[in-house]
């Protein structure tokens, strides 16, 4: 039971100290990319750490549960865990980390069936303010003008993701900045940020207290915007999307003393028009490849004392 112990505390060790490190660092804002994989893998190695303390768990408090976990395995593998008779409270804990597994599937079903309905029915109201042609099929243009005074661009994600920009937007945007506008769009879609804004906002949702969870979300919201603002300053520059930005948004009372809507844009754009030196080739895959270590970490500790006792 030590091992479904020290799963459980890596877990929530990760899950209290990642917010408080990452919130300290700098070095997101000059790479998003990266920060984004390190999110990632520190969000799945909480996940695997309650997911394998579970497993072990459950092996100790129910032995047919332990056939099935260590049936192919040596005699003395299973003595290394220690998994005899215990108290009531491994099954305990099985069964509470076992709940908080079927919520996060409930959450994470919950929010990919929300988001389709949110996409059908903008999609419908796209239909009715941009009827189709004759002989034109639903999803086939994979740029959508609408009419509209109000300037505004996004992305419709999905099989066939689609790029909307408004008659307004058009008459406002100036020669490169058009091209920046959709090459952010294209970004997202390339990258199918919308998968990380639902995994996010639902782990966030159904979890509210757990800390890594609520900046998990709030990061994806903020890194994903920041690394398709890059996709865009690489082939147009950087004053073309900041530009870009603020023709956009400037009538939206977002670039005032006190912002009304979105504060995030006033700092996006001025982190387009200060740009600061990247990392260094060596340093960016310095944290790629320790972001992807951490889900490693459980893993290794689940598997150490079977590996020492073949020894």
């Amino acid at each position: 039971m030590l091992v479904s112990l020290a799963l459980l505390s890596l877990g929530a060790l990760a899950a209290v100290v990642t917010p408080r490190l990452m919130a300290r660092a700098r070095w997101p804002e000059r790479e998003p990319v990266v920060a984004l994989w390190v999110w990632q893998c520190v969000v799945a190695g909480v996940l695997l750490s309650f997911a394998l303390s579970m497993t072990f768990s459950a092996a100790a408090a129910w032995q047919a549960v332990r056939g099935h976990v260590f049936a192919p395995a040596p005699r003395a593998v299973v003595e290394a865990y220690a998994l005899g008779d215990h108290d009531r409270w491994p099954a305990a804990m099985a069964v509470l980390l076992a709940l908080g597994g079927v919520w996060t599937a409930a959450m994470l079903a919950r929010e990919v069936r929300r988001a389709r309905v949110r996409r059908r029915r903008r999609r419908a109201e796209l239909l009715v303010r941009s009827p189709l042609l004759p002989g034109e099929k639903p999803g086939s243009g994979r740029l959508v003008v609408l009419e509209g005074e109000r300037p505004g661009a996004w992305w419709l994600p999905g099989a066939a993701p689609q790029l909307v920009i408004t008659t307004g937007a058009l008459g406002r945007l100036k020669g490169r900045q058009l091209d920046a506008v959709l090459a952010h769009e294209q970004g997202h879609a390339k990258a199918r940020h919308d998968w990380l804004l639902h995994c996010s906002d639902a782990l966030a949702t159904g979890f509210p207290q757990v800390p890594v969870f609520a900046a998990f979300r709030d990061e994806m919201h903020r890194l994903v915007e920041l690394a398709a603002d890059d996709v865009a300053s690489k082939r147009f520059g950087r004053l073309t999307i900041a530009l870009a930005l603020v023709e956009l948004n400037e009538d939206r009372g977002v670039f005032g003393p006190s912002p009304a809507a979105d504060a995030q844009l006033p700092l996006r754009v001025n982190r387009l028009l200060t740009p600061v030196e990247r990392l260094t080739a060596g340093r960016r895959l310095q944290l790629t490849a320790a972001a992807a270590l951490v889900p490693v970490i459980p893993l290794l500790v689940a598997f150490l004392p079977g590996l020492s006792a073949l020894r």
